[in-house]
């Protein structure tokens, strides 16, 4: 990338950035994979009684003072794209860039508990808004927000596509990368297929799988991705088809399958949290993160 302005004016630049709407073919659900509408029964299954409570994970503080707001990130056909925006507050420099995405509570404050987490690491978090300023306190609220999503997947590959290139032009990330649950972490493999060149790393916890061998074969990038052996809505069989078919490609993929997790262990919102799958994957997202986003000189 070129050289770029230090970081430090990315909230200053908050208020006087306009943002142009692109466009971008939906494509249908590749052979083996869910539709939409089935994704989000499944998931709707696998939520019937949670309820969007903070999890122990969400709970943590970040581990360095920040600077953080509510901002606009792009523009959608009848409003502006809000986030959350934090980084580091002695940051000097530009600083690699995350892309969160909510799971499907939607942008609620255990979300931005968790973006608080990443940019403590000493990156720029932007958490996206997929939902258009709701969040769901119930399992029946979420699953019709996840619904809209999913019946219109052009808008929301817009919102991300928007996201990224927030942090490309405005907050100067030299890398990106996107981390997801659930509904994020569908929508976070989305996202590495929308950017295959150019994303620089992937995780994915649990979300909507892609079983199609040439639009997986576009991939680059490292990938992370975390699944629960007890998982209805993602069946393990599935999980591994979708392993081997990256392994096959030659693809830079590790897949972790933890066998006694069920959907939603990791969490930031509900019941399902499995302490000891969440802690281990969260290490393992923060150690393949610095690897792939903060490379060391050689």
């Amino acid at each position: 990338m070129s050289n770029r302005s230090p970081v430090t004016q990315v909230i200053a630049l908050v208020a006087a950035a306009s943002f142009a709407a692109a466009c971008s073919r939906s494509d249908a659900p590749a052979p083996g994979a869910k539709s939409p509408q089935d994704a989000t029964a499944a998931t709707a299954a696998a939520h019937a009684h949670d309820a969007p409570t903070p999890s122990p994970i969400a709970e943590e503080q970040p581990k360095v003072p920040l600077l953080e707001q509510e901002i606009a990130y792009g523009a959608a056909q009848k409003r502006n794209l809000i986030g959350f925006l934090a980084m580091p507050a002695d940051a000097a420099e530009p600083l690699p860039g995350i892309i969160v995405i909510h799971e499907w509570w939607g942008l609620n404050d255990n979300i931005k508990a968790m973006t608080r987490r990443l940019a403590g690491e000493g990156y720029v978090a932007l958490a996206v808004d997929l939902y258009g300023g709701s969040t769901a306190d119930t399992p029946e609220k979420a699953q019709k927000l996840m619904a809209a999503v999913s019946s219109d997947p052009d808008s929301a590959k817009d919102n991300l596509k928007q996201a990224y290139n927030y942090l490309d032009k405005y907050a100067f990330a030299p890398r990106i990368g996107s981390i997801g649950w659930c509904l994020g972490g569908g929508w976070s493999l989305q996202t590495a297929l929308m950017f295959p060149d150019d994303l620089d790393a992937m995780v994915m916890y649990y979300g909507q799988i892609v079983m199609s061998e040439p639009q997986l074969a576009t991939l680059r990038m490292p990938m992370l991705g975390f699944f629960g052996g007890q998982d209805e809505s993602i069946p393990v069989r599935d999980v591994q088809t979708f392993r081997s078919t990256l392994f096959k490609l030659g693809k830079p993929v590790e897949i972790l399958i933890y066998p006694n997790a069920k959907h939603a262990f990791a969490n930031p919102s509900g019941g399902n949290y499995d302490a000891q799958a969440a802690n281990d994957s969260w290490q393992k997202t923060l150690a393949f993160l610095e690897v792939n986003l903060k490379p060391k000189p050689r």
